[in-house]
């Protein structure tokens, strides 16, 4: 048998096509991946409850990473362990305090399942619903009671640079910032130091795979260190040139099944 293979995959713009389903040539070649006894895993910013459907679609048996590596756990074996690295709470409040001074929509905070919205807004309330969560509203410094995974900041394009200049030289030892594009202008913050590839490490050391074998795909800039770290790290068409500069390859777009063709070529799986 071929020696087996850790591959990760990214959710939003790499593995789901832009109306967030996944296509069923991807999912043939997915199942077919794991039939050969290589190991598949998500590694996304989402939470659990916004990637679990995937997770269960695509029948996975592998720890996963959330929130860019701040939540780490395995859905279907409680003893591989939980690895929760939240914000500090005054950092966190800090934050809030900070961005009176600029112009902001809101500011969300998760705690791993919980949800919590400085300002009531529907149309955010729509986004972060899913799963179902549980949502509470009002002042963040109020309401906030436990060190959130991270913190979203939902900003206009023109503001971006500012805010995340302030988090830079206010905060730059205790926080990674990153911000996506449109349609929401969005920066996102973790504790210090997080990144996918912690969780991608952790969960190859576990299966004791090396990093020569493990093909990681991704299309944005919190998909940078595990590109980096993976033995044989593959960029999306549609990624951000950054990505597809340090990427070994780059592959297909997320709407023409690019990881599909990759790993079924790659892996020889001959599944389409």
């Amino acid at each position: 048998m071929a020696e087996k293979h850790l591959i990760v995959l990214d959710l939003d713009g790499t593995v789901l096509k832009d109306d967030k389903t996944i296509s069923h040539r991807t999912k043939k070649v997915i199942l077919k991946a794991k039939e050969q006894g290589h190991k598949v895993m998500i590694a996304t910013g989402r939470p659990f409850r916004s990637s679990e459907m995937y997770y269960r679609e695509l029948q996975l048996d592998t720890p996963i990473v959330n929130f860019n590596g701040a939540f780490i756990h395995h859905p279907l074996d409680k003893k591989w362990g939980v690895y929760h690295s939240p914000l500090d709470m005054k950092v966190a409040k800090d934050i809030v305090d900070a961005l009176d001074s600029f112009h902001f929509h809101n500011i969300i905070a998760e705690v791993i399942d919980d949800v919590f919205l400085h300002y009531h807004d529907e149309k955010l309330l729509d986004v972060f619903g899913i799963g179902k969560p549980n949502i509470t509203t009002g002042d963040l410094r109020k309401f906030l009671k436990h060190s959130p995974t991270s913190m979203l900041i939902h900003t206009d394009e023109e503001n971006i640079k500012k805010i995340r200049a302030h988090l830079s030289e206010v905060h730059a030892e205790v926080i990674n910032h990153r911000s996506w594009a449109a349609p929401w202008y969005v920066i996102e913050i973790v504790k210090y130091g997080l990144n996918k590839a912690i969780g991608v490490k952790k969960v190859a050391d576990y299966f004791q795979i090396p990093k020569e074998r493990i093909i990681a795909f991704g299309d944005e800039d919190n998909d940078l260190e595990m590109l980096e770290f993976a033995g044989i790290g593959i960029a999306m068409e549609n990624a951000v040139d950054e990505l597809k500069n340090i990427a070994n390859d780059v592959t297909l777009s997320n709407e023409d099944d690019g990881v599909a063709i990759y790993l079924n070529d790659l892996l020889n799986l001959k599944a389409i």
